[in-house]
């Protein structure tokens, strides 16, 4: 029983299947300010709706992005931490490879998978006709973008800068739980693709005396 769920966007995504390929519980909530609240509940309630126990999984696979800094950091940290408390394999997965194996089979050559980076940038790779990944993950403006049919929901956002073709705009839970064992192992690290907005002095700030009061 493979427990597999996604939060490099602004949806916590969970998702349970079967050895045989099965999914016996899925669920999508879209909130991209929540995700520390949504993740645990959701993995929750599709063990209790599939009628298992934690104890009963036996693998785990999670999108790695890319995507925003929180958002990654709830899903990474969490495979993790039940990764090591139940014991189980664990398997990264890169978000865009999830949306690439949605799309691969209905189109005959290459395209471009497209997510929102926000700051008007997006994440975005290129694959194959058989959905294989031409390259690392990039991060950069719609218009740097190969001029290749796109998919994924930055493909609706910068519908006049890319290629937007009819095709998944969201990751399918259902397809990372199925799937993924035999996508290419990403990693345990998230794909951040910039650098968080916080960042740690390099130097002390300077303090200039005021000598304009006098008391």
């Amino acid at each position: 029983m493979l427990l597999a769920f996604d939060t490099s966007s602004a949806a916590v995504t969970v998702a349970l299947a079967t050895p045989t390929g099965e999914i016996v519980a899925s669920s999508t909530t879209v909130d991209a300010l929540r995700h520390g609240e949504l993740l645990a509940p959701a993995i929750a309630a599709a063990l209790e709706s599939a009628g298992v126990t934690p104890r009963d999984l036996t693998g785990i696979a999670v999108g790695v992005g890319p995507g925003p800094f929180t958002g990654l950091r709830v899903g990474l940290v969490t495979a993790q931490i039940l990764s090591a408390v139940l014991d189980l394999p664990l398997r990264g997965v890169c978000s865009l490879d999830v949306l690439a194996a949605q799309f691969a089979e209905a189109h005959p050559g290459e395209f471009v998978v497209a997510t929102d980076a926000r700051r008007r940038e997006v994440y975005w790779a290129a694959y194959s006709s058989a959905g294989v990944r031409l390259g690392d993950p990039r991060v950069s403006r719609p218009s740097d973008v190969p001029r290749l049919p796109t998919i994924g929901p930055a493909a609706d956002l910068y519908a006049d800068q890319l290629e937007a073709v009819p095709g998944p705009r969201s990751l399918d839970p259902g397809v990372l739980a199925t799937r993924g064992p035999t996508l290419p192992e990403a990693g345990h690290e998230p794909l951040y693709l910039r650098h968080p907005d916080a960042r740690e002095m390099t130097r002390p700030k300077s303090v200039l005396h005021y000598q304009g009061v006098r008391r």
